[in-house]
């Protein structure tokens, strides 16, 4: 079982996912060394998963062809389905097409 600490009392050394990718770093395979939870009124506490920032390996740099995914990704997330263009932004899933298609919708 992992150390459990309370808010802003983790000691040095430790960092969260986030907090890693901040340095530019990634926790590598290894496993979670800690928790840290943050109490909450009436409801569990949130928790956060502590890894040993000496254990952490470099980020993967980017390739042209994780590049190319990335960008083809986000291109089918702003290409609205019902008239094909570019929104210039991520259609909202609420909605399922572009703003402009759904405030006009064909009669």
């Amino acid at each position: 079982m992992a150390d459990v600490y309370r808010w802003r009392l983790a000691p040095d050394g430790l960092a969260t996912r986030r907090q890693l990718r901040a340095l530019g770093l990634r926790p590598g395979g290894q496993d979670v060394v800690a928790e840290l939870h943050r109490p909450r009124r009436r409801r569990e506490p949130l928790v956060a998963y502590l890894y040993r920032i000496d254990r952490a390996k470099p980020v993967r740099p980017m390739t042209p062809a994780r590049t190319a995914a990335l960008a083809a990704a986000m291109l089918a997330r702003r290409t609205c389905p019902t008239c094909r263009t570019d929104a210039g932004y991520c259609i909202p899933r609420s909605l399922g097409m572009c703003v402009t298609c759904h405030d006009n919708p064909a009669a």
